[in-house]
């Protein structure tokens, strides 16, 4: 790992115009389960696949097991930042990363003290009444009395997070857009780009350097100028800035 370390911090050193697109990888090293490993949620048991039970029909029609299991494996709230999210924060604060691009919905990026984090799949840390608009934070989602959150006027409180069979928010997919085209350098970590179409974005990238740090083969690893398969803390761990 050490050379491919290295050519990273040469990259590094020489751009101050770095963006980061990642994915759940970045989060399992925080403990956070990710859906598509060995040990993910994909491969666990459950009434219902994950897939179905993370879908807006699902939501509306069965909101008690939905429920169920967002409490129960989604909202992992005493977990900490890593060191490839502590690392991409001083990054940002250090002029050489411009944004985050996540497809995470924990936080830890703003936790860790990423400003500039834009995330794409929502955040379990904003819920609203569907009936008011109140806003409630994740903590009250996990310790709220009773099977179905409800706000206080009565209406079911829904996570800011998109479901399946629902579209992204157009002004984060255009900000995304505007970053990644505009970098030039990209950065992909903890992510098989299987999702779309969040996946896509990385089209939009006419920059420099990419480079990819995953632990398994991603469809663009091809088209990297490097290519780094081991732990992301790990990797931009050992980065100076």
């Amino acid at each position: 790992m050490e050379e491919t370390v290295r050519k990273l911090q040469e990259i590094v050193d020489h751009t101050d115009n770095i963006v980061f697109f990642g994915g759940a990888g970045v989060s399992t090293e925080s403990g956070i389960p990710d859906f598509r490993s060995v040990d993910g949620l994909y491969h666990q048991k459950y009434d219902y696949p994950p897939e179905t039970i993370l879908s807006h029909t699902f939501f509306m029609r069965n909101t008690k097991e939905f429920y169920r299991f967002y409490r129960d494996k989604m909202l992992c709230l005493d977990v900490e930042p890593n060191a490839a999210h502590r690392k991409l924060a001083e990054m940002e604060q250090k002029g050489k990363l411009k944004a985050v691009v996540t497809q995470n919905i924990d936080g830890l990026h703003q936790m860790a003290g990423s400003r500039t984090a834009l995330e794409l799949h929502g955040s379990v840390h904003r819920n609203y009444c569907q009936k008011c608009g109140k806003s409630y934070d994740a903590r009250y989602m996990l310790e709220y009395d009773g099977d179905v959150p409800r706000c206080e006027c009565g209406g079911l409180i829904k996570p800011d997070v998109v479901l399946y069979e629902e579209g992204l928010d157009q002004k984060t997919l255009q900000d995304s857009v505007y970053y990644i085209s505009h970098a030039d350098v990209l950065i992909i970590g903890g992510t098989s780009l299987a999702v779309y179409p969040a996946a896509g974005l990385i089209d939009y990238f006419q920059g420099s350097h990419l480079v990819v740090i995953n632990r398994s083969a991603t469809p663009r690893d091809k088209y990297a100028d490097l290519l780094i398969q081991d732990s992301i803390g790990a990797v931009l761990g050992a980065i100076r800035v």
